[in-house]
């Protein structure tokens, strides 16, 4: 099966990217051409972690826009996500 393969910015290699646009705007475009497929499963993990802990609805736009905010930190910018009750599984 053939895949698209992009240098994905959070993993700094060459992975799989996504099948389509995920993601509305620039914003959007910049995760299609940098983020592999495997970095946004990790992302999805983590914003469900914080919608849980924080009961953040996305309804709200002020919770959206941090959500949006944390992502791009998280898939961009190299920082990890913790909440009050989570902790991380150490291999």
């Amino acid at each position: 099966m053939m895949y698209r393969k992009i240098f994905c910015s959070f993993f700094k290699e060459e992975k799989e990217g996504q099948e389509f646009q995920i993601y509305p705007g620039e914003l959007g475009k910049r995760i299609f051409n940098e983020i592999s497929k495997e970095a946004w499963s990790r992302w999805l993990q983590k914003q469900t972690i914080l919608i849980n802990d924080r009961k953040l609805s996305l309804i709200n736009p002020n919770d959206r826009k941090l959500l949006e905010q944390e992502m791009i930190q998280f898939l961009f910018e190299g920082h990890d996500i913790y909440s009050s009750g989570y902790t991380p599984v150490r291999n």
